[in-house]
Protein backbone atom coordinates (compact mmCIF):
# COMPACT_ATOMS: atom_id res chain seq x y z
CA UNK A 1 0.00 0.00 0.00
CA UNK A 2 1.74 3.07 -0.98
CA UNK A 3 -0.10 6.48 1.27
CA UNK A 4 1.13 9.91 0.73
CA UNK A 5 1.03 13.09 2.54
CA UNK A 6 0.46 16.31 1.00
CA UNK A 7 0.30 20.06 1.58
CA UNK A 8 1.66 23.21 1.33
CA UNK A 9 5.13 24.10 3.26
CA UNK A 10 4.42 24.71 6.80
CA UNK A 11 1.44 22.93 7.11
CA UNK A 12 2.58 19.87 9.14
CA UNK A 13 3.36 16.80 6.55
CA UNK A 14 6.39 15.52 8.25
CA UNK A 15 5.45 15.96 11.45
CA UNK A 16 1.77 13.84 10.83
CA UNK A 17 4.20 11.34 8.42
CA UNK A 18 6.38 10.63 11.41
CA UNK A 19 3.42 10.18 13.89
CA UNK A 20 2.01 7.98 11.31
CA UNK A 21 4.68 5.86 10.80
CA UNK A 22 5.28 5.32 14.53
CA UNK A 23 1.49 4.39 15.00
CA UNK A 24 0.64 2.32 11.94
CA UNK A 25 4.78 0.87 11.41
CA UNK A 26 4.88 2.08 7.80
CA UNK A 27 8.00 2.67 6.18
CA UNK A 28 8.44 6.19 5.39
CA UNK A 29 9.76 8.23 2.47
CA UNK A 30 10.69 11.58 3.71
CA UNK A 31 11.64 14.64 0.95
CA UNK A 32 14.39 15.69 1.37
CA UNK A 33 14.34 19.17 1.29
CA UNK A 34 17.38 20.24 2.76
CA UNK A 35 19.75 17.78 0.34
CA UNK A 36 18.30 19.99 -2.89
CA UNK A 37 21.92 21.70 -3.91
CA UNK A 38 19.88 24.34 -5.45
CA UNK A 39 17.52 25.59 -2.43
CA UNK A 40 19.39 28.58 -0.86
CA UNK A 41 20.18 29.84 -4.38
CA UNK A 42 16.53 29.46 -5.50
CA UNK A 43 14.98 31.54 -2.84
CA UNK A 44 18.28 34.02 -3.77
CA UNK A 45 17.08 33.80 -7.39
CA UNK A 46 13.68 32.33 -8.37
CA UNK A 47 13.70 32.92 -11.81
CA UNK A 48 17.26 32.25 -12.43
CA UNK A 49 17.53 28.60 -10.34
CA UNK A 50 13.49 27.58 -10.96
CA UNK A 51 14.17 24.98 -13.65
CA UNK A 52 17.46 23.52 -12.13
CA UNK A 53 15.44 23.00 -8.75
CA UNK A 54 12.08 21.83 -9.90
CA UNK A 55 13.95 18.98 -12.24
CA UNK A 56 16.41 17.88 -9.19
CA UNK A 57 13.11 17.38 -7.04
CA UNK A 58 11.33 15.75 -9.62
CA UNK A 59 14.46 13.73 -10.40
CA UNK A 60 14.26 12.63 -7.17
CA UNK A 61 10.69 12.03 -6.28
CA UNK A 62 10.62 9.54 -9.35
CA UNK A 63 13.26 7.48 -7.95
CA UNK A 64 10.84 7.35 -4.69
CA UNK A 65 8.06 6.06 -7.21
CA UNK A 66 10.41 3.49 -8.72
CA UNK A 67 11.44 2.42 -5.08
CA UNK A 68 7.79 2.31 -3.84
CA UNK A 69 6.96 -0.03 -6.69
CA UNK A 70 9.33 -2.43 -5.82
CA UNK A 71 8.32 -2.56 -2.31
CA UNK A 72 6.11 -4.89 -0.57
CA UNK A 73 5.89 -2.60 2.66
CA UNK A 74 3.22 -0.30 3.47
CA UNK A 75 4.99 3.24 2.31
CA UNK A 76 3.72 6.69 3.77
CA UNK A 77 5.37 9.63 1.64
CA UNK A 78 5.91 12.94 2.48
CA UNK A 79 4.82 15.39 -0.15
CA UNK A 80 4.37 13.13 -3.94
CA UNK A 81 5.22 13.90 -7.37
CA UNK A 82 1.77 15.17 -8.37
CA UNK A 83 2.07 17.77 -6.32
CA UNK A 84 6.06 19.04 -7.31
CA UNK A 85 4.38 19.32 -10.32
CA UNK A 86 1.15 19.96 -10.57
CA UNK A 87 1.77 22.84 -7.56
CA UNK A 88 5.46 23.73 -7.40
CA UNK A 89 6.36 23.45 -11.07
CA UNK A 90 3.43 25.01 -12.12
CA UNK A 91 3.21 27.85 -9.79
CA UNK A 92 7.09 28.85 -11.29
CA UNK A 93 5.33 28.99 -14.57
CA UNK A 94 2.56 31.22 -13.45
CA UNK A 95 4.87 33.62 -11.58
CA UNK A 96 7.40 33.99 -15.15
CA UNK A 97 9.86 31.98 -13.59
CA UNK A 98 9.51 28.85 -15.58
CA UNK A 99 9.68 30.26 -19.59
CA UNK A 100 7.07 28.09 -22.00
CA UNK A 101 10.04 26.50 -23.28
CA UNK A 102 11.14 25.40 -20.29
CA UNK A 103 8.11 24.18 -18.47
CA UNK A 104 7.13 21.92 -21.93
CA UNK A 105 10.14 20.23 -21.41
CA UNK A 106 10.08 19.41 -18.01
CA UNK A 107 6.15 18.42 -18.19
CA UNK A 108 6.99 15.90 -21.06
CA UNK A 109 9.67 14.29 -19.46
CA UNK A 110 7.17 14.02 -15.95
CA UNK A 111 4.62 12.77 -18.29
CA UNK A 112 7.49 10.04 -19.71
CA UNK A 113 7.57 8.99 -16.09
CA UNK A 114 3.66 8.51 -15.64
CA UNK A 115 4.19 5.50 -17.91
CA UNK A 116 5.85 3.38 -15.10
CA UNK A 117 3.97 5.17 -12.29
CA UNK A 118 0.81 5.04 -10.20
CA UNK A 119 -1.20 7.01 -7.81
CA UNK A 120 -0.95 6.22 -4.41
CA UNK A 121 -4.18 4.65 -2.30
CA UNK A 122 -4.86 7.23 -0.45
CA UNK A 123 -3.59 11.11 -0.44
CA UNK A 124 -4.25 12.77 2.73
CA UNK A 125 -3.95 16.62 2.03
CA UNK A 126 -3.40 19.14 4.94
CA UNK A 127 -5.34 22.31 4.26
CA UNK A 128 -4.45 25.26 5.71
CA UNK A 129 -4.70 28.98 5.75
CA UNK A 130 -1.83 31.25 4.58
CA UNK A 131 -1.76 32.53 7.87
CA UNK A 132 -1.17 29.47 9.58
CA UNK A 133 1.37 28.31 7.24
CA UNK A 134 3.38 31.64 7.83
CA UNK A 135 3.12 30.67 11.93
CA UNK A 136 4.92 27.52 11.02
CA UNK A 137 7.65 28.79 9.01
CA UNK A 138 8.41 30.91 11.40
CA UNK A 139 8.56 29.07 13.99
CA UNK A 140 10.52 26.15 12.46
CA UNK A 141 13.16 28.91 11.72
CA UNK A 142 14.58 27.65 8.22
CA UNK A 143 16.75 30.66 7.04
CA UNK A 144 16.31 30.63 3.66
CA UNK A 145 12.50 30.43 4.51
CA UNK A 146 11.96 33.47 6.32
CA UNK A 147 12.10 35.30 3.16
CA UNK A 148 8.76 33.64 1.26
CA UNK A 149 6.84 36.29 -0.13
CA UNK A 150 3.04 35.77 1.34
CA UNK A 151 2.26 36.46 -2.94
CA UNK A 152 4.40 32.80 -3.52
CA UNK A 153 2.49 31.43 -0.45
CA UNK A 154 -0.65 32.34 -2.01
CA UNK A 155 -0.39 31.24 -5.22
CA UNK A 156 0.36 28.09 -3.95
CA UNK A 157 -2.54 27.22 -1.62
CA UNK A 158 -4.46 28.39 -4.90
CA UNK A 159 -2.63 25.73 -7.22
CA UNK A 160 -2.88 23.23 -4.01
CA UNK A 161 -6.64 24.00 -3.94
CA UNK A 162 -7.19 23.75 -7.82
CA UNK A 163 -4.81 20.50 -7.65
CA UNK A 164 -6.65 18.37 -5.01
CA UNK A 165 -10.47 19.42 -5.83
CA UNK A 166 -10.13 19.81 -9.91
CA UNK A 167 -7.64 17.72 -11.33
CA UNK A 168 -6.51 15.08 -9.03
CA UNK A 169 -7.94 11.67 -10.23
CA UNK A 170 -7.01 9.71 -6.87
CA UNK A 171 -8.36 9.09 -3.62
CA UNK A 172 -7.81 12.33 -1.19
CA UNK A 173 -8.48 12.46 2.55
CA UNK A 174 -8.96 16.11 3.57
CA UNK A 175 -7.63 17.62 6.74
CA UNK A 176 -8.26 20.99 7.78
CA UNK A 177 -5.73 21.56 10.07
CA UNK A 178 -6.14 25.48 10.87
CA UNK A 179 -7.73 24.62 14.11
CA UNK A 180 -6.17 21.48 15.61
CA UNK A 181 -2.65 20.53 17.01
CA UNK A 182 -2.12 16.92 16.23
CA UNK A 183 1.19 16.89 17.46
CA UNK A 184 0.66 18.36 20.91
CA UNK A 185 -3.11 16.99 21.43
CA UNK A 186 -3.74 13.36 21.17
CA UNK A 187 -7.61 13.76 20.69
CA UNK A 188 -6.70 15.86 17.55
CA UNK A 189 -4.23 12.78 16.42
CA UNK A 190 -7.03 10.23 17.39
CA UNK A 191 -9.45 11.61 15.10
CA UNK A 192 -7.03 11.92 12.15
CA UNK A 193 -6.55 7.91 13.26
CA UNK A 194 -9.82 7.10 12.62
CA UNK A 195 -10.61 9.26 9.60
CA UNK A 196 -7.75 7.04 7.93
CA UNK A 197 -8.66 3.63 9.63
CA UNK A 198 -11.66 4.27 7.90
CA UNK A 199 -10.31 5.32 4.24
CA UNK A 200 -8.19 2.22 4.07
CA UNK A 201 -9.96 -0.24 6.20
CA UNK A 202 -13.59 0.84 6.47
CA UNK A 203 -13.60 0.82 10.19
CA UNK A 204 -13.06 2.97 13.15
CA UNK A 205 -10.66 2.46 16.20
Amino acid sequence: MYITISGNMGSGKTTLTNMLVEHYGWTPRIEQVDENPYLEDYYHDISRWSLNLEVFFLKERFRDLLTIAQSSDTIIQDRSIFEGVYVFAANNHDMGNLSDRDFQTYMELFESMMMVAKFPDLMIYLRASVPHLVENIQKRGREYEQGISLDYLKGLNTRYEDFIFNHYQGRVLVIEVDNIDFQHRPEDFRNIINRIDAELFGLFK
